[in-house]
């Protein structure tokens, strides 16, 4: 991270600490819902399939930067199916750059060549090791893998929903990310039991064992891209939701956090790991303060 992007960040969080402000920072354009798989725990693909143009999607970048985020993801559906004319992820990645954005995130399934070398971080998801993750994902472990091995960048993070079918794979999913070329970090988050996925939700329990076994891995050195403070908090849900620091907009519609967040009862049932860390980073505590400042400097 650049030394200029992280003054400017460091002095957001510390205002909004001080005064209590809701202001984002971080924010995901949705590009497409539409996407060539059908996961198991996934209940926002391919509602519409519809590809936003790019006109519409410029004018979400803009608005967005107008109401002060800085950190921007790009997000679908499957973000590489994103396409208007000529123009590319890629091209999305670089004018967001342009504008001013200081870091620029994708996320994706990976099932496509991973050619985005201007991205700050490819969030990419593999769902444990090749039975458990092709259990939820379809055949698609080993093409995944491959296109790791072929990036064009080693900007890519491993992003691990974890749930019932896959609970007992953070280990090889940290060693994976320890061990593969091209891979920077992992980041796990919980399954968040949307109406049609609740079968796969954990119980406490189940999130405690997977936290002991993350922070295991990080005493054996596996790069894990999320803040141990913030796991008590993430264990028992008693982080505050939504995190006004977050928006998303979809459509030309901007919700607060996620779009899950008009769902009844879902916020109390949140997994997403960084919206634990990020509210509780601008509560101000200040081990997750320290903790974040510390991962953040090492994997952006």
């Amino acid at each position: 991270m650049k030394l200029s992007s992280f003054a400017y960040l460091a002095g957001f969080g510390l205002k909004t600490i001080l005064y209590g402000g809701k202001k984002p920072i971080l924010g995901t354009v949705i590009v497409t819902d539409k996407c060539n798989l059908s996961c198991k725990h996934c209940s926002v693909n391919n509602i519409t399939a519809v590809i936003h143009p790019y006109r519409q999607i410029k004018r979400e970048m803009e608005l967005l930067y107008d109401m002060g985020v800085r950190i921007l993801f790009f997000c679908g559906g499957e973000t590489f199916l994103w396409r208007d004319g000529d123009k590319i992820l890629r091209d999305l990645v670089a004018e967001a750059k342009d504008m001013g954005f200081l870091i620029v995130n994708a996320v994706t399934n990976g099932t496509y060549p991973l050619n985005l070398p201007e991205a700050d971080l490819i969030l990419l998801s593999l769902d444990g090791d090749r039975e458990r993750h092709n259990a939820i994902r379809g055949d698609t472990y080993d093409a995944i893998l491959e296109n790791i091995r072929h990036a064009a960048s080693d900007n890519i993070c491993l992003y691990m929903a974890i749930n019932q079918i896959n609970k007992e794979a953070v280990r090889e999913v940290c060693l994976t990310a320890r061990d593969t070329k091209n891979v920077r970090a992992v980041s796990f988050n919980f399954h968040t039991p949307y109406p049609d996925t609740r079968e796969l939700a954990l119980s406490r329990e189940d999130k405690a064992a997977c936290c002991r076994v993350i922070e295991q891995m990080m005493r054996e050195g596996a790069p894990v891209f999320n803040l141990k403070s913030a796991f008590p908090y993430l264990i028992d849900n008693r982080f505050p939701t939504p995190c006004h620091q977050c928006v998303v907009v979809e459509n030309g519609k901007v919700s607060t956090c996620g779009r899950c967040v008009e769902v009844e009862g879902l916020c109390g049932q949140c997994g997403y790991f960084f919206v634990a860390e990020y509210t509780l980073l601008f509560r101000g505590n200040v081990r997750v303060i320290l903790d974040m400042l510390r991962t953040y400097l090492r994997y952006v």
